[in-house]
């Protein structure tokens, strides 16, 4: 594996992608509609960083893109992705992992209504 490919895998949102891409084909929608805490534009740079370093294959359909993992380009990395995606410590350490590196205004907590009781 290259440089370029090491750099990929640093993210934890090009991880999670990866791995919703993992096990079949996803449209850039359904995958954005997977991360709602990111804009569509955000993930779009993500899979094409994914894409640039050949971590995933992209196939265009009409105004559509697909992607897939291409786990060949992994070499015996794949076998440690899926392990890490199998273990319950490694999504709490993505899930917050995730919000730390979010950029832009955080989504503010609900306001309580006058007259609510606390």
């Amino acid at each position: 594996m290259d440089g370029a490919t090491f750099s990929a895998l640093a993210s934890p949102r090009r991880r999670e992608i990866l791995r919703l891409v993992w096990d079949g084909e996803l449209a850039a929608g359904a995958i954005h509609a997977a991360m709602p805490d990111v804009t569509f534009g955000a993930v779009s740079l993500q899979l094409g960083a994914l894409a640039d370093a050949g971590l995933v294959s992209v196939r265009r359909e009409n105004r559509h893109r697909f992607y897939r993992a291409r786990r060949d380009r992994l070499g015996p990395v794949a076998r440690l992705l899926e392990q890490m995606w199998n273990d319950a410590l490694w999504r709490l350490k993505l899930s917050a992992e995730l919000v730390e590196t979010r950029r832009g205004p955080r989504p503010r907590a609900a306001r309580r209504r006058k007259g609510t009781p606390s």
